[in-house]
């Protein structure tokens, strides 16, 4: 097989299991991600996010299922992860050594112009005045972005990171953010772990969401903020009359009191149709502010709930992909 960078997704997951005995760490999972994303693969700890991130850079075997990067098979041979690198879990160096030594201890390694790449990789990750450092006096978010730099030397296309942010102070996860935005910027395509929403939410324009080592969604976050609709809180000079208009309008769902207003989803066409609706049933509108839903909001209810609830189109886009 040509180790040359096809037009091929850069990350397409078909039916991939993982068990380990009675253990189905990974169920069944299918996913895409498209040239250009920064493309979040989230769940709470423990839900096979690592196990994923391992089986798709070759590092252990799927019981079930494949991987193709660029279309290429990477339990094939390491040529098949040409254009590809990344790390899973925390990235590790020498510590006793510079930050520029390791690098170059990396760069033997991986050969193909590697070494040229070294002080544009610690340019791009800020750490050009650190590089004579030892790594052992590194905090833990120089640590993650030497990780990055290192990836770097690869030249990829294609990045893959597992929670990256996790365990970085609010600066630390600021420099992240701006790291990762600024590689998407050029071009390059990223698939991220983690279970952290804000960083998810501000980074990534697509989302697979796992449960219990199951994909509940997988597409744009601004899709899946779309099918929830959007919650109005509502008050008015007749909020018990106003209930009954707002479960007798068609488009308006969810109709329910919470913090002594009326709390209900709609489009905001529906929303408009509500308000002439109230207003001529001589009910005045005191407040009506749209809250828009956060993944957050939606993470729960897909993680927490007592099934998956997949939006509708995106549960038949899923099946129509499987296999």
């Amino acid at each position: 097989m040509s180790d040359a960078v096809t037009d091929a997704p850069p990350v397409a997951v078909r039916g991939l299991v993982k068990r380990y005995g009675e253990l189905t760490a990974v169920d069944n999972v299918d996913l895409t991600v498209e040239p250009g994303d920064v493309y979040g693969y989230l769940g709470p700890n423990g839900a096979g996010k690592t196990t994923s991130l391992r089986m798709m850079l070759g590092l252990i075997r799927p019981t079930a299922g494949h991987v193709r990067l660029f279309g290429r098979d990477p339990m094939s041979s390491v040529g098949a992860l040409k254009g590809v690198a990344g790390f899973v879990e925390a990235p590790t160096f020498y510590p006793y050594l510079n930050a520029q030594r390791n690098l170059e201890l990396l760069a033997a390694f991986d050969g193909d112009g590697a070494r040229e790449r070294i002080g544009e990789a610690l340019d791009t990750v800020e750490l050009s005045g650190r590089a004579r450092d030892r790594v052992g006096g590194y905090s833990h978010g120089m640590k993650q972005r030497l990780g990055i730099a290192a990836a770097l030397l690869r030249d990829p296309k294609l990045l893959m990171l597992d929670e990256p942010a996790t365990g970085l102070d609010p600066a630390g996860m600021r420099d992240m953010r701006r790291l990762i935005r600024r590689l998407a910027e050029q071009g390059m395509t990223v698939l991220l772990s983690s279970h952290l929403l804000a960083e998810v939410e501000e980074l990534c324009n697509r989302v697979a969401i796992v449960r219990s080592g199951r994909i509940v969604y997988e597409g744009e976050i601004a899709q899946l903020k779309r099918s929830a609709g959007t919650t109005y809180r509502l008050r008015t000079t007749d909020d018990e009359r106003a209930i009954a208009i707002c479960r007798a309008q068609a488009g308006i769902a969810s109709v329910h009191v919470e913090r002594r207003q009326i709390s209900f989803t709609a489009e905001e066409a529906a929303a408009a149709q509500l308000s002439e609706a109230l207003v001529s049933s001589g009910v005045l509108i005191v407040a009506m502010a749209p809250e828009t839903v956060t993944l957050e909001d939606l993470f729960f209810s897909l993680t927490e709930g007592t099934e998956p609830a997949v939006p509708e189109p995106e549960a038949q886009a899923m099946a129509g992909s499987a296999g």
